[in-house]
Order: structure tokens, then sequence, then C-alpha cells
């Protein structure tokens, strides 16, 4: 039940973060053009996200070791994510109108704002998710011997989710449903992580004991 819990969150969490990424790059080519450094910085972005969540996650996880911590910050993650279509249009208009309309922008920043633009509008959400995973082994880890298992498991679950992600964002929901709707949706799936962590505590015996030899 401990494992299947923890592989089932961290599979979500991986999906959810695949879905921002692919979707968010088709969202940025409305401000920044079909530029192949889109896809150069949301890769970038949600990769350094993904480097600061696992290092910082787990260093959560040994300090806190509870579930329930989760919850605020998955809560916060799911709004910003689902608000993503009413408060972003902006932030991304005054990347691109900073430049005189009279002259052009420059290779430099034609290369730098798509980054810009991806790390105010993905990184928060993303880097949130990537806590999951080192945060779901101190949780489900009860032994030393178990650590190595429950680490492949954890990162083997998450690994899929982020494969169901790309298929299902890149062949289903960009062909079905309007970006909008896809912030929307994935939003809500980071809410109801947020609601599951509440209870999550009570399904892993309340608290994470010492790892024991």
């Amino acid at each position: 039940m401990l494992k299947t819990v923890a592989a089932g969150f961290v599979f979500l969490g991986g999906f959810a973060i695949m879905v921002l990424e692919i979707a968010g790059a088709r969202y940025l080519t409305k401000d920044f053009g079909g530029s192949f450094y889109i896809w150069i910085s949301q890769i970038g972005v949600i990769l350094i996200a993904l480097a600061l969540g696992y290092a910082i996650g787990g260093a959560l996880a040994d300090h806190f070791k509870r579930a329930a911590f989760l919850a605020p910050l998955l809560a916060v993650a799911g709004l910003f994510t689902m608000l993503i279509p009413n408060f972003t249009p902006p932030l991304l208009q005054a990347i691109v109108m900073r430049h005189p309309l009279d002259r052009e922008i420059s290779a430099l920043w034609q290369k730098l704002d798509p980054a810009l633009g991806s790390t105010l509008v993905f990184f928060l959400p993303c880097f949130v998710l990537a806590i999951l995973s080192p945060y779901m082994i101190r949780l489900a880890a009860r032994r030393l011997e178990q650590v190595g298992t429950i680490s492949g498991l954890i990162y083997a679950c998450s690994t899929v989710g982020s494969i169901a992600g790309v298929f299902v964002s890149g062949y289903v929901l960009i062909d079905f449903m309007g970006l909008s709707a896809i912030f929307r949706a994935t939003g809500a799936l980071i809410l109801v992580l947020a609601v599951v962590s509440l209870l999550m505590d009570r399904w892993m015996g309340n608290s994470v004991e010492p790892l024991k030899s």
C-alpha cells in the first residue's frame, strides 16, 4: 500500500510536468513565434526546475518528514497553473514590447526572451512537482536496504508518468482541448495531489520513522 500510493503520486506528478512542458512550448509561440529557441528555452527551464526540485525536495523531506507539508506547495502550484491563461499574457507581452518597435530584436534577446517567458510561467509549478519524487522516496523507505529499490521504483514511475504526459498532451490534449483548458485541467490535477498529500500521512503511518539498518 505504501509503495503503491507513493508510486501513483509521483506518476501523476511526472505526467503534469510533461503536459506543462509540451503545452507550454505551444503556448509561448503566440508571443515569441515558432523559433527553435522556444523549445531550447522550455526544455532548459524545466530541467533547471527539476534539478532544483530534486535537490531541495530531499532536504525538505529529511526536515519535515510529513506528506502534509506538500499540500500548501501543491495548492499554490495548482492555482498558479489554473490561472496561467489569466495573468501571464500581460507578462509575456511586456517581455516582447520592451524592445523598441523601430528596431530589430537582437540575436541575443531572440534567444533569451523565450527563456525568460518560460521561467516566469512554468518554473514554479514544475519546481514544486519535482519535489515530489525525492520526498516520496524519504517517506516510503523505512529501512536502509530498501532505499535503492524504493528510489528506483519512484523515479521509474515518475518517468513513466512523464512519458504518458508527452504522448497524451502531444497526441490528444492539444488536438482536442484549447491550451487554456489544458492548463486549468492540469492545475486541477495538481490540486488533487495537494488533497491526497493531506491524507497520505494517515496511509503511511502519520510520520516518517528513522531509517533502520
